[in-house]
């Protein structure tokens, strides 16, 4: 064991592993990101701290080996070593989703050993409240005294991690730029590789010569910036040249730009170190999520004449970035390039380059860099009236239509919801929702109620009666969607001069009609699975011979996956289709993609283009299986940086050229053998599984939809949980949630106990734990109140159930893994990954551990009923 001492003379045990070392001493910090562990590890800033994992579940995905890339630079490394004192995590995973977990694979990767098993959020909560703590990780053995508390601020850092001469990449580049190293991390040489530059990388305090250089590049860098005062002259006579070059500056970087023009920096409480703070950009008001590493900041106040802020963090108010007036000069204080982390500012480094090959054709005045940033961060379809737009005074919002699998329960939550925010605007609400069995049509909530079926004539009538000026379609799930769509076509909305609030239905019906949707993927050069719409058997059968079998049969505008089905043969073909067609008018033959990951994610956008990802999640099962069948898993457990953020990225890609304001959902398939994905559909609605999210996340999903329909921006939107933050932010969870279905097969005597890409369950329940085991124990245990979690004695070890998926395969699962396979054989039949088989084993272990100390075997350690609680 090992204990780890704060200064404030806390005393925290935890279980070391990695690397043996002797005890080592830093400042204790907080990082709030979900995945990119060892980017965290081997990135520079951390140099000398003791790093803090506020996510529980690491060492999921492993550690990736260490290969070069096209410019000579480290693929999944932000540099050659190991910059953390001690890394200290909840739970170290023994395997990870790709082979070893966090330690030992490919180059050792933490340098000293640090506890796990440690609470985190009880330490997070301490760093929050206390600030920085300066701690000390001692191995037990070791006496106290050896080691005295240090705080490394005190020591010159940057010297410590920069280069000492210089190296240049990319040589044959057509621009010259010279990147100052206080702490360089690869990703930002590769940033400006990638746009065509030779990069001469030089040390901090390396004399700097504007004739050197087209551009000036200065890197991030821990510590405090008040000990780099060679490198602060050295950029003040590149300030002061008569023919200025541009310069950018990140983090540590920007901190050393305001010290050279004369503006101060001081120590934060804890710094802002995480993948997701929200910045406002001054000139736009738009809010981008950044990642963020870093303990100084500049004091925004004491900015001399000529310059102005760029960003400011729309959570604490410190600033955020720098940019001249006139002259080619910008600096942030977060990272736009970051691994780990959302790239969505990249295009900072365009800019930059941009900017320095003009001048270098002798273009350099025809636009300020404050110019080209304000015209890149534009968004120039900003809704007539903007944000003065005049407010609706009665909104009709459709419900979710009578109870059935696939709708109502689930919607309550959203139609509920939609009717709070817009009673805080002071606007009137008339509810059309035949089912009496729900929240939001009990007295007091809405102003009037409908008891009537969701059907366009019925809307019309009731449209006629009370003329409101808007109506929500989002909110009700497909029926509410189907009917508005059918409205609108048919004139009704603009006959009684009713406007659609949120999403357009032109968007709603991008989404829905397959082969539209397709089109406007590829615009944007993304993918959904190969697929064919058609509207006749003939076309179908057509479109599967050319596709090859097996195909998925899906219908278009239906509800929980009605009528849809997987076929091997031109047989199942014919059943399948000739059923579809009673629902719908067009069917879908996909290619099937079984056994790939499926994954979704919940985004929010607003009129004026901020978009956030507000939850991810992953389901258990693979694609085959509807997402209202599966065992659904929030936030993803087994992706690793990289898919994180592409799919993150493609999310948000997708919905602003959508042009989707409200939430939506969406759900990708990912092969888990490469980074091949494609995107299976959009929701452009509130959907079952936002009811989840919201849930999963604390982040009121239809609440802020309403708001964002009434064309309220994001930002101005405060967060629910601390009524002081923005709206404008993305979760970072520091627990395991599951959701897990509900069938009530066993009440008729005929139905297939099968479950597919059509939905049978009446329900689902959802339960959170600090870890994947608890959270996925105490559904199992809610589902069934007879049920006493993953219990091998409901179900017999059978194949065939593995293989074909049914209501009670979880249980069949357990007694496999009591029975004695493997987890790749569980894998080839199952294709869950070998991740979550991992934990499910450690269950099925831990029973057979409490149940030797039956009778006569001694009493059990506390350790071990302990771990049977956890």
């Amino acid at each position: 064991m090992a204990r780890l001492l704060l200064q404030d003379g806390s005393v925290l045990r935890g279980r070391p592993f990695g690397a043996a070392g002797a005890a080592v001493a830093g400042e204790v910090v907080f990082q709030t990101g979900m995945v990119g562990y060892p980017e965290a590890l081997t990135d520079p800033s951390y140099k000398a701290q003791i790093l803090v994992l506020t996510y529980p579940l690491v060492g999921n995905y492993g550690v990736p080996r260490d290969e070069p890339d096209a410019f000579g630079l480290s693929r999944w490394f932000e540099s050659s070593k190991i910059h953390v004192a001690a890394l200290v995590v909840g739970e170290c995973a023994g395997t990870g989703a790709r082979g070893p977990a966090g330690v030992g694979q490919g180059r050792g990767v933490v340098s000293h050993s640090p506890p796990a098993g440690v609470d985190t959020r009880a330490l997070t909560k301490k760093i929050r409240e206390k600030g920085t703590l300066l701690g000390k990780l001692v191995p037990d053995g070791t006496p106290e005294e050896s080691l005295s508390f240090e705080d490394p601020n005190k020591r010159h850092l940057v010297q410590e991690v920069s280069l000492k001469g210089p190296l240049v990449f990319n040589p044959g580049g057509s621009l010259r730029i010279t990147a100052l190293d206080c702490g360089l991390k690869n990703n930002q040489v590769r940033c400006l590789c990638k746009l065509g530059a030779a990069v001469t990388v030089v040390p901090w305090d390396h004399p700097l010569d504007t004739a050197d250089f087209d551009g000036l590049f200065i890197s991030n860098g821990p510590g405090d910036p008040q000990l780099c005062q060679e490198t602060v002259s050295s950029l003040r006579r590149v300030l002061d040249a008569p023919q200025p070059k541009p310069v950018f500056g990140i983090c540590l970087g920007h901190q050393l730009l305001a010290l050279a023009l004369g503006a101060r920096t001081y120590k934060m409480k804890y710094g802002n170190r995480g993948h997701n703070q929200p910045c406002l950009h001054e000139d736009t008001q738009r809010c981008f999520i950044t990642a963020q590493n870093h303990g100084f900041a500049v004091e925004a106040g004491s900015l001399p004449p000529g310059w102005a802020p760029l960003f400011t963090n729309a959570n604490d108010g410190s600033n955020e970035g720098l940019v001249h007036q006139h002259k080619p000069f910008f600096s942030v204080q977060f990272h736009p390039e970051h691994c780990a982390g959302p790239t969505d500012l990249e295009g900072l480094f365009d800019v930059f380059v941009e900017a320095a090959r003009d001048l270098q054709n002798g273009d350099g005045g025809a636009r300020t860099v404050r110019e080209r940033l304000r015209d890149w961060l534009t968004y120039t379809k900003v809704p007539a009236g903007g944000p003065d737009v005049a407010q609706p005074r009665k909104v009709l919002i459709l419900g979710s239509g009578g109870l059935s699998i696939g709708q109502a329960g689930e919607f309550d939550y959203s139609g509920s919801q939609a009717i709070k925010a817009l009673r805080e605007e002071n606007i009137q609400t008339v509810l059309i929702n035949p089912n009496i069995a729900t929240v939001q049509t009990s007295k007091g909530l809405a102003d009037k109620v409908y008891f009537l079926p969701i059907t366009p004539e019925y809307v019309t009538q009731v449209i006629r009666n009370e003329r409101p000026d808007g109506v929500l379609l989002t909110f009700g799930g497909q029926t509410a969607l189907n009917c508005g769509v059918e409205l609108t076509k048919a004139g009704v909305l603009e006959q009684y001069h009713v406007r659609v609030l949120g999403t357009p239905v032109a968007s709603i019906e991008m989404t829905e009609d397959r082969k539209v949707f397709a089109e406007k993927m590829e615009e944007i050069g993304e993918h959904v699975a190969p697929s064919e719409a058609a509207t006749s058997l003939e076309q179908a059968q057509a479109a599967a011979e050319r596709l090859g079998y097996p195909v998925l049969v899906r219908s278009a505008y239906a509800l929980g996956g009605l009528g849809s089905g997987f076929a091997n043969s031109r047989e199942e073909l014919v059943a399948l289709v000739s059923q579809a067609f009673t629902h719908t008018s067009q069917v879908l033959v996909d290619k099937s993609l079984k056994g790939w990951k499926e994954i979704e994610y919940e985004v929010v956008r607003d009129a004026y283009n901020n978009c956030v990802t507000v939850c991810n999640m992953e389901n258990l099962d693979p694609l085959g299986i509807h997402t209202g069948e599966s065992i659904v898993v929030a936030p993803s457990q087994t992706l690793n940086d990289t898919e994180y953020f592409m799919l993150r990225r493609t999310a948000i890609k997708v919905v602003q050229h959508l042009g989707i304001v409200g939430e939506c959902n969406i759900q990708f398939a990912l092969n888990p053998e490469s980074e091949q994905y494609y995107i299976i559909e959009v929701n452009a609605r509130l959907s079952r599984s936002s009811a989840l999210a919201s849930k999963a996340t604390g982040y009121p999903l239809a609440y802020v939809a309403a708001k964002l329909a009434l064309g309220i921006p994001l930002p101005v939107l405060r967060n629910s949980v601390t009524n002081s933050t923005t709206a404008n932010f993305e979760p970072s969870l520091d627990y395991c949630v599951v959701k897990i279905p509900r069938w009530d097969l066993s009440k008729f005597l005929r139905v297939s106990t099968k479950i597919g890409s059509s939905m049978k369950s009446v329900g689902e329940v959802m339960a959170i734990g600090r870890n994947f085991e608890e959270a996925f124990q105490k559904a199992l245990r809610m589902v069934d109140e007879n049920c006493v979690g993953f219990d091998h004695m409901v179900k017999p070890a059978s194949d065939v159930e593995l293989e074909t998926p049914t209501d009670k395969r979880i249980f069949v699962l357990a007694a496999a893994l009591r029975a004695g396979y493997s987890i790749e054989r569980l894998y080839e039949l199952t294709k869950i990954d070998r991740w979550f088989l991992h934990k499910m084993k450690n269950i099925t272990d831990h029973a057979v551990l409490l149940e030797s100390y039956r009778g006569e075997q001694g009493t059990m350690p506390p350790a071990v009923l302990q771990r049977a609680k956890q």
